[in-house]
């Protein structure tokens, strides 16, 4: 029955997606229909709202996605963004290293705020080439590729401390899953932008490379402060921000529009229900039996646990499936090694590329406009093939090593 009734809930969670409703409605949906399957009271209900609003969790959420918010508004007031993007295009001439790379760089900070740093280089490098559509897809999917094997992410260190796997020997054998990465995105939608910007390439090489350090040394000190003192988001960003305001000499009437701009609303609304669906998930068990009902089909275990860490993923988050899957899996395959480690991230970090779970998601179907269930459409393609190449490379590794 748990099984039918999680069928059920994202059932409800898809039909109303298909009406063209914000990802915020669909969830909400979805947890109606929980609390209607698990006939969970009121009282319960409230405290599970309550929980999921005003959580600590959801407080460095939403402070994460304002602070990043503010220094974009920041970086837009200078024109940063646009040198950046600009002498990209005087360094490589070309608009599928800025699509690309662009979005990988500043991914490389641990917020889910900064794919809307990432969205307007990539609306300048792609321009009408690609839809609505493939920019939201774009955009969200090299941001992304940072946190498949970068240990500057929490998931990553947290699946690393559970399975006891060398942070080395991961790295570098996640390697080859990266460049995977870039090229099923290149193949499926990057190569339909053609290479020319229309800009002559300077042979001015240093002054560009400084132009780029002047417009996001920002977001490089915000990542350098978060792994140094392994604080949250908005306390590493926030005196970056006030670093920012005096070497750039802003004003304080320049500035404070800005205060309200960076407090979006349905951004805000959007990640509390997500958090509020994410307690009455946990609140119904059925994440902690998925699991058992899954060992039961007829298939070896490895299979067996790359579902559960893909299926947890879809429906916990990719920290909550590293929870539930990783000292599982390490304890029924004990000599899994690096591969098993591998194939188990691949997993997790495919499956949040089209998780109503994922923040991220959220933040970027509300900048584009583009309903969610189109995003999951343009990324299905990649999905389905990376799980088998992934899948295929985790096999030769564990035959290797």
């Amino acid at each position: 029955m748990d099984i039918i009734k999680l069928l059920l809930i994202f059932a409800c969670i898809t039909i109303v997606m298909k009406f063209n409703k914000p990802l915020s409605v669909s969830i909400a949906a979805g947890i109606g229909a929980a609390i209607v399957l698990y006939g969970i009271n009121p009282l319960d209900t409230i405290k599970l709202v309550v929980n999921g609003t005003f959580s600590k969790g959801t407080f460095d959420l939403i402070m994460a996605f304002y602070s990043i918010t503010f220094l974009q508004r920041m970086l837009e007031k200078r024109g940063h963004i646009v040198l950046a993007e600009r002498s990209l295009n005087n360094l490589f001439n070309n608009r599928r290293i800025n699509t690309m790379i662009a979005p990988f760089i500043i991914g490389l900070l641990p917020s889910a705020g900064a794919v809307l740093i990432a969205a307007p280089i990539v609306d300048n490098a792609v321009e009408n080439y690609l839809t609505k559509e493939e920019k939201t897809f774009v955009t969200s999917y090299y941001r992304h590729i940072s946190e498949s094997f970068l240990p500057t992410y929490s998931s990553i260190l947290l699946a690393l401390s559970l399975s006891g796997v060398d942070m080395t020997s991961f790295v570098w054998i996640m390697l080859p899953m990266v460049v995977v990465l870039f090229l099923l995105g290149y193949f499926f939608y990057i190569r339909k932008i053609p290479k020319d910007t229309g800009v002559t390439v300077s042979s001015k090489k240093i002054h560009e490379i400084k132009n780029i350090v002047i417009s996001l040394w920002s977001i490089a000190l915000s990542i350098i402060i978060i792994l140094a003192f392994k604080i949250t988001v908005h306390l590493a960003v926030i005196p970056v921000i006030v670093l920012y305001f005096i070497l750039n000499k802003f004003t304080f009437d320049e500035i404070k529009p800005m205060f309200r701009s960076a407090f979006e609303v349905k951004l805000i609304l959007s990640t509390v229900i997500i958090m509020i669906f994410k307690e009455v998930l946990d609140f119904t068990g059925i994440i902690q039996r998925l699991p058992g009902y899954l060992s039961l089909l007829p298939i070896p275990s490895v299979v067996i646990f790359a579902m559960v860490a893909f299926l947890g993923a879809l429906v916990a988050g990719s920290q909550g499936s590293i929870a539930l899957a990783v000292p599982l899996a390490y304890a029924t395959i004990p000599d899994g090694g690096v591969a098993l480690m591998v194939l188990l991230m691949c997993m997790i970090y495919i499956a949040m590329q089209v998780s109503p779970m994922h923040i991220c998601l959220a933040i970027i179907t509300e900048h584009y406009g583009t309903p969610f269930i189109e995003l999951v459409k343009k990324t299905m393609p990649i999905v389905i093939s990376f799980v088998i190449i992934s899948s295929i490379y985790s096999y030769f590794m564990f035959l290797i090593m």
